[in-house]
């Protein structure tokens, strides 16, 4: 192991504990704080939970992965196809958050009317369901071929193939969910300044609802571009890569976009810390109580 190994692994060590740790302490503000159990939330929630599982699962097999360790081809194939269900899952839990704040937006007595928690889970179902069938795709036969033994040093590019990483992964289900996000966000912005304008004269993020749900979608958008600005990389690199054979990737340059990828994990807490106020009161409410052991009032339930 060369002394970049043992920089990656380290860096992937430490992203993948504060993964896990920070949206774990996402998930207990959600169940402490009763404003933050709305629909809105759920979906938080569902991302949190992906995030976590970045951390707890797919650091360490990006780890064995990045070793090469000896193993069954279809173990190796396994434990990459994991690797692009969790992506795919925080992609699609996005693109859910985006349509949940449109719909609310663009039709809020419909919105109001047709949206319940059983619906939400139905759709966060669909999304776990979608993201594990694509995910899994090259177990079902788009994969490298086996070779002459079963058992390989497991790299990533010794058993998948880059025209579905690039293609059906990158394009169809990074690429093409971030683009509808941003028409859709861009879509947002417009009615609620067309909203602002028309029903009173707060300024965005003013004391209004509108100005409320207008910095709430702000927050989501930044988050948005968080996952664009973490995972662009690592899929331009591979467009590279599968489109240009003779170009030579220096192996730096690819443990960066893979670390960027997974950073993005633990990114989502610090946002929800520094940018939403209930999530922030509820955060020091935690540290206060729980790690401090102080004597606290009870958890911020306003509105």
């Amino acid at each position: 192991v060369g002394s970049l190994d043992v920089i990656y692994i380290t860096l992937e060590s430490v992203i993948g504990i504060f993964a896990v740790a920070g949206n774990a302490l996402v998930i207990w503000a959600v169940k402490l704080n009763p404003a933050l159990q709305k629909t809105t939330f759920s979906y938080i929630i569902s991302l949190a939970l992906t995030d976590i599982a970045m951390g707890m699962l797919i650091t360490p097999l990006a780890v064995m992965v990045s070793l090469g360790i000896t193993t069954h081809f279809y173990s190796c194939l396994f434990m990459c196809c994991l690797m692009m269900i969790f992506c795919h899952a925080s992609i699609l839990s996005l693109l859910a958050i985006t349509v949940d704040r449109y719909l609310r937006v663009k039709l809020p007595t419909r919105y109001r009317a047709a949206i319940m928690k059983k619906r939400i889970c139905v759709i966060l179902g669909l999304c776990w369901l979608v993201s594990v069938l694509v995910g899994l795709v090259p177990m079902m036969g788009w994969h490298q071929p086996m070779g002459g033994s079963s058992y390989i040093e497991c790299h990533y590019l010794a058993v998948m193939r880059m025209d579905y990483v690039v293609y059906l992964s990158f394009f169809a289900w990074i690429l093409l969910p971030l683009l509808i996000m941003c028409v859709l966000y861009t879509e947002i912005f417009y009615i609620m300044r067309l909203k602002l304008r028309l029903g009173s004269a707060s300024p965005p993020g003013g004391g209004t609802v509108c100005g409320k749900e207008y910095k709430m979608a702000k927050y989501l958008a930044l988050i948005l571009f968080l996952f664009a600005v973490s995972w662009l990389p690592l899929g331009i690199l591979n467009c590279v890569s599968y489109f240009c054979p003779s170009c030579t990737i220096p192996q730096p340059l690819m443990y960066l976009g893979i670390l960027l990828s997974h950073a993005n994990s633990a990114m989502n807490p610090i946002v929800y810390a520094f940018k939403i106020q209930k999530f922030k009161e509820t955060y020091i409410f935690i540290l206060r109580t729980y790690i401090l052991l102080q004597k606290s009032e009870s958890v911020i339930s306003s509105s």
